[in-house]
């Protein structure tokens, strides 16, 4: 039952419906159906023009589909969208009457190139967070592209599919039988994998020069919105260019360090960022990626989708990354056993024995987090001792299902060909090979900065970071860069922020004094 104040909202929500958006209920003896049911006509409740229609033919799943007028969308629900899935099932209403955030005409162009038939599954957990992102990306191209179906698949649900299937984590979409993409994504990096085996042979993507700007700002998290907003301020014209936006901050929970603000989360802090910019004559190109960059009084910055955008100034904030272990095994098991959230994959391995690489405090709190469903978590932490905060430790020592095996250094994922069986690591006391059984790796080693950005002669140090100056210069003139992407010590939204503004003011005053 949905909560009469959720009820009110949505029903301001629906009130701009143009045209009636059919939810096409199949009927079915499925032990979930009077509860989908319930769900479908209280949803139906909030507009005349969202219709609830039982169809006659009979399924042995719970099931429905979203049209619009007498058109098929295609997209599908298999399953109850509840959790944080509700949301994609509220934009996938909105959406199929062309309404709510939607992508610009260069990625639909895209999207609607793709030759098809295409039938995508996505299958999901209703806590994980990461699996909304997926399913609303793959239902924009199923609204886009009449070739392309699309359904959200609960495997909870349908245990034996996602066994079958050999899933072990989710997102995980699948197309005729085999496993296409797992774990978190964006409609940009989905959009590019589908081109690689669906656009036309003869499709080469044209060479489209957007515009020329000021300032072009890469990067949409709180170090580029901030860029972008001081940019536009003072008067440059500004392009912010992002996969994302909102950045690494979407993933954050809790946020209660932000000064003036006492708690927020990340998605509620991206969407107030995207809020402002849009209070700003601030063009966003969203869902690209940057190919390369070239030229030197004015910057020639090429995009993954073939389109151009000249800049006098340009401020990379691409922040970080999960850090990847880069060992044998990992990437072909991922989504079989190798997974980067806890949260979201954690539930698929109950009562059963995983490891957790990393000892900081993303590494004892993923640990923490396992020992709570699993039947054993084993803690693998490079270093003679644990990173973490002590009181974190302290917490994890106390569990009786916690094993720790400090000095390893994981050497190889292994498995069947499957699924993971065993990490393989090395004790760096002994130089000894070793192993222990288990059926997932959880990888935890800290953020990697995205200073790959297709300007190769950018300083870097060690560690990837961009290396700049007390105003945000980096080594190449006119290049900036700002936040967790920088060599900037302590990697905090509020000092994001502030970086941000002064990569911006920089690039302002020497454009003023050139």
């Amino acid at each position: 039952m949905l909560d009469q104040n959720i009820l009110e909202a949505l029903k301001q929500h629906f009130n701009t419906l143009t045209q009636t958006v059919r939810l096409r209920l199949y009927k079915s003896n499925h032990s979930k159906q009077t509860e989908l049911k319930i769900m479908l006509e209280q949803l139906s409740s909030c507009s005349p023009k969202l219709l609830l229609e039982e169809l006659d033919q009979s399924v042995d799943v719970v099931q429905f589909d979203v049209a619009v007028e007498e058109q098929k969308s295609g997209i599908r629900f298999r399953g109850i969208p509840g959790g944080h899935e509700f949301t994609s099932l509220v934009l996938a209403i909105l959406n199929t009457d062309k309404q709510g955030k939607l992508p610009d005409q260069g990625i639909i162009k895209r999207i609607s190139a793709l030759q098809g038939p295409i039938y995508m599954s996505t299958y999901v957990s209703l806590s994980c967070e990461n699996c909304p992102d997926i399913v609303q990306a793959l239902n924009i191209m199923a609204i886009f592209n009449p070739s392309i179906s699309h359904e959200m698949v609960d495997g909870g649900l349908f245990p034996d599919e996602v066994s079958a299937l050999k899933l072990g984590g989710v997102p995980a979409v699948v197309i005729d039988g085999k496993l296409f993409h797992s774990g978190k994504g964006s409609l940009s990096e989905l959009l590019e994998k589908l081109e690689e085996k669906y656009a036309p042979e003869s499709d080469e993507k044209d060479q489209v020069n957007i515009g020329s700007y000021d300032v072009a700002v890469i990067g949409g998290g709180p170090a580029g919105a901030s860029a972008a907003i001081y940019s536009a301020r003072k008067g440059l014209k500004t392009v912010i260019i992002a996969e994302k936006m909102g950045g690494q901050v979407q993933e954050t929970k809790g946020i209660e360090n932000l000064v003036s603000v006492i708690y927020t989360e990340g998605p509620q802090l991206a969407a107030n960022l995207e809020k402002h910019i849009e209070e700003y004559n601030i063009e966003l190109l969203e869902h690209r990626r940057v190919a390369k960059i070239e030229g030197d009084e004015q910057k020639v910055i090429s995009l993954s989708s073939g389109e151009l955008v000249n800049a006098s100034s340009i401020i990379v904030a691409t922040g970080a990354k999960w850090r990847e272990l880069n060992i044998p095994g990992e990437k072909e098991y991922l989504g079989r056993g190798v997974a980067y959230c806890p949260h979201c994959d954690g539930p698929y391995y109950k009562n059963k024995k995983v490891a957790v690489v990393g000892g900081g405090n993303s590494g004892v709190e993923a640990a923490i987090d396992l020992a709570g469903t699993c039947s054993e978590v084993v803690l693998f932490e490079f270093l003679h001792e644990l990173k973490a905060d002590q009181v974190l430790v302290r917490k994890l020592e106390s569990l009786p299902n916690v094993k720790i095996i400090l000095s390893a250094k994981a050497d190889e994922v292994y498995g069947d060909g499957e699924k993971v069986s065993e990490l393989r690591y090395i004790d760096r006391l002994t130089d000894e090979e070793k192993s222990e059984q288990l059926e997932a790796v959880f990888v935890q080693i800290g953020l990697s900065p995205n200073s790959k950005i297709g300007l190769e002669e950018i300083e870097t140090n060690p560690a990837g970071e961009i290396v700049i100056d007390e105003k945000c210069r980096t080594n190449i003139k006119g290049v900036y860069a700002a936040g967790d992407v920088t060599t900037t010590p302590y990697k905090q939204i509020v000092i994001s922020m502030g970086e941000g503004a002064k990569a911006a003011l920089a690039a302002f005053e020497d454009q003023m004094l050139a």
